[in-house]
């Protein structure tokens, strides 16, 4: 089965080119060029440079892979950790049980 290549708004493929721009910065400032990065990470120069375009072609492996190689796994952990909009959902759904569960006692 051949897979879909995913679809972006302009404004998130701009968010991706970001990333990819931040990841390049971070090889750079660790003086690492694009085929040292490749064979730390076992991933192929082509993906690398993918990765560095922004691509959402590539797996979400291979960009954890890349920033594991920089010591950047941490980071990996940020990604929706704060899900403030989640969060309101769920309060609101919280309050409206809340309000029934005191109809019901009334």
């Amino acid at each position: 089965m051949k897979s879909k290549k995913p679809i972006l708004f302009p404004k998130h493929k701009k968010i991706m080119e970001i990333l990819g721009e931040n990841i390049k910065l971070a090889r750079k400032r660790r003086s690492l060029t694009i085929l040292q990065m490749a064979e730390r990470a076992n991933l192929n120069r082509n993906t690398i440079t993918s990765i560095e375009k922004g691509s959402p072609n590539v797996s979400i492996g291979a960009y954890f892979n890349v920033l594991r190689t920089m010591n950047l796994q941490d980071d990996f952990l940020k990604l929706a950790e704060d899900d403030e909009f989640g969060r309101k959902l769920q309060d609101i759904k919280l309050l409206a049980a809340v309000k029934d569960t005191r109809k019901l006692k009334s």
